[in-house]
């Protein structure tokens, strides 16, 4: 009897378990400028028509690879790898990010704001709205209607005929087959609807799984513990922060850093701006950039976490 309540519970409590909502979160992009764009996630494109203001729902991954093409062909693409879609305690968020060029008039993705999901949010009405893993509505294509109006006359001639008899008169309608043939006209009208063309983002990138998540830098994983305690006790011989930072940036530029390697190179520096240089060096050589907000402990001012977050944003 004991078994069978037992297993009543587990029945029920797995039941409860499944009944949960998987966590998703949403991703809103948008042009600061208005420029028209297609976004692609981890080798999927997700819109077919070119938008300015583009809302994807229901991810449930943590991070992404992201690439915009803008419609405009003169404009560079953006690439973003871990493209984040949760907190740093991994829950799933709202986030939005946003298409500004810097000074030089190159376009960067720049992250906006981040909220918590909320059940039943409806997005302004200049926001279009996608849903991962649905198929994007096909894009219009171009059309062509030709109408063709034909008309047929048969060519006659009338004669009056007078007959000399009082109150008649007579009408004769005599069709002369050497006159006689069709009249054809033919009206064309060609209706052309505009759309997108593929040509703009050429073929769609093959769907590939997103790389682990240690892995960034290229692709390359990040030195080993051995490899890395030699180049840590190379760095620590040196007698000034000048040659540290020196020496830490010649390994940094042939080897990949994890988040904690780059937060244990940044204990060996006595200076805050040096720790603040090797930091912003060291973000485009981490294998996992999701984590670099971790980096920001090593800092005993506000202001460095300030700087530093500001340079990973617009990288």
């Amino acid at each position: 009897m004991k078994q069978l309540i037992t297993l009543s519970i587990a029945l029920c409590f797995a039941i409860q378990i499944n009944a949960q909502p998987v966590p998703v979160g949403h991703l809103t992009i948008f042009s600061e400028d208005g420029d028209k764009f297609f976004l692609i996630l981890n080798g999927e494109r997700q819109n077919n028509v070119a938008e300015t203001n583009l809302r994807i729902e229901d991810l449930n991954q943590p991070y992404y690879n992201a690439k915009i093409i803008f419609e405009d062909k003169s404009m560079l693409e953006i690439s973003k790898n871990f493209l984040q879609i949760s907190d740093a305690d991994g829950i799933f968020a709202d986030v939005t990010y946003k298409i500004k060029k810097d000074k030089t008039g190159k376009p960067k993705l720049n992250y906006f704001s981040m909220v918590p999901v909320r059940q039943g949010f409806i997005p302004p009405s200049n926001v279009t709205v996608l849903h991962f893993g649905q198929p994007a509505p096909p894009p219009p294509v171009a059309s062509t209607t030709v109408i063709q109006t034909t008309t047929t006359r048969a060519n006659t001639e009338t004669v009056n005929v007078n007959v000399g008899l009082p109150g008649v008169g007579m009408n004769v309608t005599i069709v002369d087959p050497m006159l006689g043939g069709t009249t054809t006209t033919t009206t064309h009208t060609t209706t052309t609807t505009t759309g997108y063309n593929d040509q703009v983002v050429g073929q769609p990138t093959p769907t590939s799984p997103p790389p682990p998540r240690n892995v960034g830098c290229n692709g390359t994983f990040a030195m080993n513990s051995g490899d890395f305690q030699s180049a840590l006790t190379s760095i620590n011989k040196q007698g000034f922060d000048e040659t540290k930072l020196s020496t830490a940036k010649n390994i940094g530029s042939k080897q990949c850093l994890s988040t904690n390697q780059v937060i244990q190179i940044c204990k060996t520096f006595g200076f805050e701006q040096t720790k603040l240089d090797f930091a912003k060096f060291a973000y485009n050589r981490c294998s996992e950039q999701a984590n670099y907000f971790k980096v920001n402990d090593v800092f005993g001012f506000s202001s460095s976490v300030e700087e530093l977050n500001n340079f990973t944003s617009n990288q």
